[in-house]
């Protein structure tokens, strides 16, 4: 196995990023299976339901591209230890809140910190790993999402058997806490990576540190347009089926809560799946056509998944190869980013262009929540869905294949 090739330095990197992702998605994913209860509860609409997921994404975008910016000026161990600091922190005062207008703010402020927690352990992986394995191991950081999917869900079904459903909900918020213990390790075990150190003595040796905005000149600007329409295509996608698909289930396949988490867990099985075999493929036969390959087959997963008439049966098998291809396609998008930007404005231009894919992605479940005032849930999460996959391929297409890039330093 190719973890057995790695050094110490890159798997304890690999620990701490994975447990990073990990926890990022349990207290983003806890939302998405409260907001049923918060409908009822507050009487919130469906639409103020997905302005709620939005304001996170946005919040997200600006984050992850401020946190890349920082990491670039001030290393990629320490801005990772504000990010997560910062995340645990509003996850967990989201539990306190009482109303939609305390939570939106509260979810808002946590995704300032999810985004950039994403940002910087990608571009430190993605340093610290050698070219011959980066795709691989961006990708089984990229799986842990679907571990602290699942961790979510299970604790979403343990704590809503045991506890009332006002009650409940607060107490998922407040476990979103523990993931501050993770600063510790990092502060203990990890390094900045060597390119990284090596352009911050260039820099001191020349005066000469890069702008930022680096990425908008006319040598850079064409691959940051592709890869943020590439990075749009992707999440505007996976935001739009995992925050509908909970509701989507309760509401019109009239599944319970326990059949609702076993659909799910079988969705995320599907995840991780996914996200270990794209990121094998990433390395084997390329980002794009790996990125070209899930888009197209999740589009047409989504599509049959929300719009045939098929059974409860049929959907938990296509539950599978959905989650397989709807969150595997982020495998390589780490390893993808990094390589197509210089070190010097590395962070800057992998945290621009995922989370401006995530802004622009984040309006995906309030455009669904307000068109389904008038269409079937169903309907409008399918075509929404589909259209996002297009815009993947199209970008991909368009962008250069990475596979195999040295990083190194900045010539001065």
């Amino acid at each position: 196995m190719w973890l057995k090739h790695t050094t110490p330095a890159e798997r304890r990197t690999l620990t701490a990023t994975f447990a990073g992702y990990g926890v990022d998605g349990f207290d983003y994913m806890i939302y998405t299976f409260l907001i049923p209860t918060l409908i009822a509860a507050w009487g919130m609409s469906k639409a103020e339901a997905g302005y709620i997921a939005t304001g996170a994404l946005i919040t997200s975008a600006i984050g992850g591209w401020a946190a890349g910016v920082l990491a670039d000026r001030f290393g990629r161990v320490r801005v990772l230890q504000w990010t997560v600091l910062w995340f645990a922190a509003f996850t967990a005062l989201s539990g306190f809140t009482s109303s939609f207008g305390q939570l939106f703010f509260t979810r808002a402020m946590q995704g300032f910190g999810m985004g950039g927690e994403w940002a910087v352990g990608s571009v430190l992986i993605a340093e610290t790993i050698a070219a011959q394995h980066r795709g691989k191991a961006a990708g089984l950081v990229q799986s842990s999402w679907a571990i602290g999917w699942a961790a979510s869900a299970l604790a979403f079904w343990g704590l809503y058997s045991v506890l009332p459903p006002e009650t409940a909900w607060k107490v998922l918020f407040w476990i979103g806490i523990l993931p501050a213990l993770l600063i510790l390790y990092i502060r203990r075990n990890l390094d900045e990576p060597a390119v990284y150190r090596a352009e911050q003595a260039r820099v001191k040796a020349t005066g000469q540190r890069t702008s930022f905005l680096r990425i908008f000149s006319p040598a850079l600007l064409r691959q940051t347009v592709l890869a943020s329409l590439l990075a749009t295509g992707m999440q505007g996608a996976y935001y739009s089926v995992t925050t509908w698909l909970p509701t989507f289930l309760k509401t019109e396949r009239r599944l319970s809560v326990l059949g609702t988490s076993g659909y799910l867990l079988v969705l995320i099985g599907g995840s991780f799946a996914g996200y270990l075999a794209s990121a094998w493929l990433s390395d084997a036969i390329g980002r794009r056509r790996c990125f070209m390959l899930f888009a197209f087959m999740g589009g047409a997963l989504v599509l049959g998944y929300t719009q045939m008439p098929i059974t409860d049966s049929m959907m938990l098998v296509l539950g599978f190869p959905l989650g397989f291809f709807l969150s595997g396609i982020f495998s390589g998008m780490g390893a993808f980013l990094s390589e197509l930007f210089p070190s010097d404005v590395r962070g800057s231009g992998q945290g621009f262009c995922y989370n401006v894919g995530r802004a622009v992605g984040a309006f995906c479940p309030a455009l669904i929540g307000q068109l389904s005032a008038t269409q079937p849930l169903g309907q409008t999460l399918g075509w929404v869905a589909a259209l996002c996959y297009g815009l993947v391929i199209v970008a991909a297409l368009a962008l250069p294949e990475t596979r195999g890039r040295e990083l190194r330093p900045a010539i001065a």
